[in-house]
């Protein structure tokens, strides 16, 4: 298997009513921060920004800011960021059941309810994709747009070895930048290795979405994919066929390269690096567009 390949492999693997708000917290932007009781759990969750409300849904195995840190100062100059960390994920408690699409779906459905979000734009990467896209499928009324970053539908559409190198895989080869963002943030080693099994897990038992259920999503999708990417730009050709009136984007590299997704971060990147301006002109698009 290509070295290029297995980092995609292993980022892909590694995979509050509002309590305890921290408005003054700075990084380089303003953010204030929260934890909400949502099905069980106490999920975290961050805001940034002003306006039309934009959820951000990080990657298996990671956090808010190994997902989504380079791109959120970029996204928040004119949306409200709603960034979340899903069961078991960062600073977010865990439950004693398996993780799922279906119900990182209903967590984040029902921490927009908590903040009195009606309806929000959704974008996920990677695992977080298929919870976007799950989002479409069992809350649709809450959805506006929906952007799928290097989503996996079908266990066929993935490269081969995939499945053989998830089924055979260690917490060893868990990218260092996935353990040393969640230990910064959770400095618990126990729920570390939780969240990997928890991980881990999910995309070993990994199911299809069923045709009939992507058919099913009616909020406008705009898909995206790496030609490097986990799955092959023939899936997210099929895909896009099957969501209607979908929209399409392949970007030359690797799994989530086009968002400066922190395994793939080379030294040196610019903001123009990034696919922002092409996804916010997908969310600004009038209805019919």
């Amino acid at each position: 298997m290509k070295p290029a390949i297995i980092s995609f492999v292993l980022a892909f693997m590694a995979f509050s009513s509002c309590n305890n708000i921290d408005s003054s917290k700075e990084k380089s932007h303003q953010m204030k921060s929260g934890y909400s009781e949502v099905n069980g759990i106490n999920m975290y969750y961050e805001v940034y920004g002003q306006g039309k409300p934009l959820v951000l849904i990080h990657g298996g195995g990671s956090t808010i800011q190994t997902t989504f840190g380079r791109v959120i100062p970029l996204f928040s100059k004119d949306r409200q960021l709603i960034c979340v960390e899903l069961q078991a994920h960062g600073r977010t408690g865990d439950r004693d059941a398996d993780l799922s699409f279906e119900q990182d779906a209903d967590d984040v459905a029902a921490l927009l309810k908590n903040l009195k979000i009606d309806k929000a734009d959704i974008f996920g990467f990677s695992n977080g994709a298929n919870t976007a896209l799950q989002m479409g499928i069992r809350h649709p009324e809450m959805c506006g747009r929906i952007v799928a970053g290097s989503f996996l539908l079908k266990r066929d559409g993935a490269f081969e070895g995939f499945w053989e190198f998830m089924k055979n895989g260690t917490f060893a080869q868990m990218p260092q930048q996935f353990k040393d963002a969640f230990m910064e943030v959770n400095p618990d080693s126990a729920k570390l290795m939780n969240m990997y099994h928890r991980a881990a897990n999910r995309m070993v038992s990994f199911r299809d979405f069923p045709d009939e259920q992507i058919r099913s999503i009616r909020s406008p999708v705009l898909l995206v994919n790496g030609d490097a990417d986990v799955a092959s730009s023939e899936h997210a050709v099929a895909m896009s066929k099957l969501i209607p009136g979908a929209k399409l984007a392949i970007i030359p590299g690797g799994h989530g390269a086009y968002i400066g997704e922190i395994t793939t971060l080379k030294p040196g990147y610019k903001d123009s690096d990034f696919i922002v301006p092409l996804i916010e002109r997908f969310l600004d698009e009038e209805p019919g567009q």
